[in-house]
């Protein structure tokens, strides 16, 4: 026997001894491993970690709440190339195994034996969906074992594609993404079906280390990864030539990109995530819930620019405050001088559409500044310098400035914006102070149509529509005169609006309510009393009327009658109240009569598309009898519109309560609309719509600006003023600050729709009066005016002097109590 025959005889039988060893280790591992392993049937079953993600009613992404991103996708979905990319970069025999890589398997066993651990991973993709779905992440020989016979079970209970849809969902990849759906929308901000070869490997780099290989963190190591996947897909002949040359030129593009939300509705979005919290606990950001809101994409658009341009008209023109900051620059700024405050503006952050620059150069009429990312351009004098004033208090403001050097100064940390005009250039800006508040609802459902907290989230997380209390001034007064309306005033009272003084001997102190203007027009209708917000008449409209008897009215309204105050300062919007308090009983007006409820959330749906909640509102039908309000009937779907969400024909609807009489609905409507067309709202005749109504509020101060009105069936409430409770301004009021939010808001949300106006009831009649007088004209009298009255309070007779126990009184004018 040759030496050669003897060494082969040796190998051979040692090679049996090794693989008869293996299999020993195998079969013992096998049976200590398996009475152990998690059933398969399980992954048939998985619920991924999936975010909460809330939608407007016509189904653009508001908001996405959990820590982990990720968006679910079938394997059909895949295109086949990006599944090239991963099998090229983690498992090229997949299609041919039965789970398990023998040559890999044998590299980790070889490992093993030499150093007693697994450095390398040697895993198929199968192994990999075992590890992610039942395993922990260390490495031990237990471990790897269970992972090499879950794989083979896996593949035995699963086709490959399921498999493959399994990982692709599941993987991690960096930037809080899982799932290669998430991952392209972290990265590229744009689904896979989008992505190209280079960005399809550069994703599909990332499973064997995340973060080295990070396209965002570090871009030149993410190059290698990808380039190498690219022409692993060359030689396995997954992509031509020309494909590997064209993507191997491809520029690294990736960015971390935020969520990628359609419509701003940081406020809305908040409020649901508190809602669904309440309903599911932590589990509303893991399991997958979609919420429907009631918001209209269009319209929360419209009413955040709205109120921003609001704000920032405001702001201008109670002048330039100056520079946030300022820091000592050198002469001549080094590049690393440079990169240093490019740094440091990037700490300061962008806010909104404010960005910080530093002002490095100031001439006559320019400015040199420096922003973020060393980035240098030159504001020029009409880049938002020219006929800029600076403030000096709520009441006044300079002179327009003649040189950029009397608003800043080298050093100056100042806020930019880009303009709206083309070409587009940096102009000077500043954050403003002053904060604002708008919710607009459809009057016949309560349906939350757009809701904005503060013209930046950012800025402030405060939801001033829903969380500040702020006293409405004169937009509460239509609610008393309601009260006054129903109790046997009629629009054509007289009420005297002259100087009152209540004197409190108890209390040591005197209380002299005065108007606005600080001057008194003597009798006067309540109609014209209202329009013209008078405050004299409305307190002695509330002395007559009773506080007590118009605490209890105006809670038909949603109002906590607990909460208002028992004194005659409730006539003049004393006590506090939201703004969403505000619409909510804005909307009775606004649909003759109802009282209906707000909401935001129309549905949820879970993670496998079942509606677990549909709103049920209760909502305004003018058909139905009044003694059958509540009851639930059965209408046509398309009788509703905008009015409730469903599918078509036929709907379970529960129906609003009436709580104003039909007379007394239209009576104050018919005055409110007056507001607009000769009061305090005329401003609002820029809109040419007849059904326009609503109230101006103005507090003392002024510290709070209101403006509240409907049309259309649309209603909507706005508000302006400071958190801290700071005056607006002697020259403010409602109609200057908060109404020409609520005009450009309303000019865009009313587009489309006709006027809606309620219907004259029979028992309501128009007659012929003395608007001095509020009695019957006489037959011819020039200056006679047409108003309406319920008809069995209709003057019948003509008097010359107002009848009215207000009227004036010759000896004394002014009334103390």
């Amino acid at each position: 026997m040759t030496n050669t025959t003897r060494y082969l005889r040796i190998f051979i039988g040692l090679t049996a001894l090794a693989c008869c060893g293996a299999l020993m280790v195998f079969a013992t591992a096998f049976l200590y491993i398996s009475p152990k392993l998690p059933s398969i049937e399980a992954l048939k079953d998985t619920q991924l970690q999936t975010p909460l993600r809330i939608y407007s009613a016509d189904g653009k992404l508001l908001g996405e709440f959990g820590e982990k991103r990720r968006s679910p996708i079938s394997i059909q979905e895949v295109p086949e190339l990006f599944i090239d990319a991963f099998l090229a970069a983690e498992d090229d025999h997949f299609y041919t195994h039965h789970g398990v890589d023998i040559s890999g398997l044998l590299r980790a066993a070889s490992q093993l034996v030499t150093s007693g651990s697994i450095q390398s991973g040697g895993s198929t993709i199968t192994m990999q969906v075992a590890k992610n779905y039942f395993l922990t992440q260390e490495r031990t020989f237990t471990r790897k074992f269970t992972e090499i016979f879950l794989a083979i079970e896996i593949e035995r209970a699963l086709s490959k594609g399921d498999i493959l849809e399994l990982y692709l969902n599941k993987i991690f990849l960096g930037n809080h993404a899982y799932g290669i759906e998430a991952a392209a929308q972290v990265y590229y901000g744009k689904p896979i079906r989008e992505l190209n070869l280079a960005q399809m490997a550069m994703i599909a780099g990332l499973p064997k280390a995340p973060s080295a290989y990070n396209p965002v963190a570090n871009p030149s190591r993410a190059r290698v990864r990808r380039n190498w996947i690219l022409g692993r897909m060359l030689s396995l002949g997954y992509i031509s030539d020309a494909d590997y040359q064209a993507a191997m030129l491809e520029p690294i593009s990736a960015k971390a990109y935020g969520t990628q939300l359609d419509v701003d509705a940081p406020y809305v979005s908040e409020m649901v995530r508190l809602d669904m919290l309440a309903r599911f606990g932590r589990n509303a950001y893991e399991d997958g819930y979609t919420v429907i809101t009631t918001v209209k994409a269009d319209l929360q658009e419209v009413a955040n620019k709205a109120l921003l341009d609001g704000v920032m008209e405001y702001d201008t023109r109670h002048g330039y405050r100056g520079a946030e900051r300022h820091w000592t620059i050198p002469t001549e700024l080094s590049p690393e001088d440079r990169q240093d405050f490019s740094q440091k503006l990037e700490e300061i952050g962008r806010i909104g559409i404010w960005h910080p620059a530093l002002v490095l150069n100031v001439k006559e009429k320019s400015i040199t500044i420096l922003l973020a990312g060393e980035l240098q351009t030159t504001l020029e004098w009409e880049h938002g310098l020219a006929k800029t004033v600076r403030y000096i208090s709520e009441d006044r403001v300079s002179y327009a400035a003649e040189t950029a050097s009397e608003l800043v100064k080298a050093g100056d940390v100042i806020r930019v914006k880009m303009s709206d005009s083309t070409p587009r250039h940096w102009e000077l800006s500043q954050l403003p102070k002053v904060q604002s508040a708008l919710v607009s609802l459809d009057a016949d459902s309560g349906a939350i149509l757009s809701l904005v907290g503060g013209y930046n989230y950012q800025k402030s997380a405060f939801n001033r529509v829903t969380q500040a209390t702020r006293q409405p001034g004169s937009n509460f007064k239509p609610f008393i005169y309601t009260a006054a309306l129903d109790n046997g005033f009629t629009p054509a009272t007289i009420i005297n609006d002259a100087p009152i003084v209540f004197d409190s001997d108890a209390q040591g102190n005197t209380w002299r309510p005065s108007n606005d203007n600080g001057r008194f027009n003597g009798p006067m209708r309540l109609r014209k009393a209202l329009y013209l917000s008078r405050n004299l008449v409305s307190i002695r409209v509330l002395r007559e009327l009773g506080i007590s008897k118009a605490i209890n009215y105006v809670g038909r309204f949603g109002f906590d009658p607990s909460k208002l105050p028992h004194d005659l300062s409730l006539a003049l919007g004393s006590h506090s109240l939201t703004p969403l308090e505000i619409v909510t009983g804005y909307a009775v007006f606004a649909n003759g009569g109802y009282k209906i409820s707000p909401y935001f959330i129309d549905r949820i749906i879970d993670r496998d598309g079942n509606t677990v909640y549909r709103a049920d509102p209760e909502i305004v039908c003018r058909q139905c009898d009044d003694e059958d309000d509540n009851a639930v009937k059965t209408i046509e779907a398309d009788t509703l519109d905008d009015i409730i969400s469903g599918d078509s024909g036929a709907l379970q609807s529960r129906f609003a309560k009436r709580v104003l009489n039909e007379e007394v609905a239209f009576l104050i409507d018919s005055i409110l609309k007056d507001v607009v067309t000769r009061g305090t709202g005329r401003k609002a005749l820029v809109l040419e719509r007849g059904d326009a109504a609503g109230k101006t509020g103005t507090t003392n101060g002024p510290t709070d600006a209101w403006f509240s009105g409907y049309s259309g069936g649309i209603v909507t409430a706005t508000w302006a003023g400071f958190d801290q409770n700071l005056n607006l301004g002697r020259r403010e009021y409602g109609g200057s600050v908060a109404l020409p939010i609520w005009i450009d808001y309303m000019r865009e949300a009313l587009k489309g729709r006709p006027e809606r106006h309620l219907k004259q009831p029979d028992s309501v009649i128009s007659v012929r009066i003395d608007p001095d007088t509020g009695s019957l004209a006489h037959p011819g009298q020039a200056n006679a005016i047409f108003e309406y009255f319920r008809a069995d309070s209709a003057p019948t007779e003509n008097f010359d002097q107002p009848a009215s126990p207000y009227g004036p009184d010759s000896d004394d004018p002014i009334e103390i109590f």
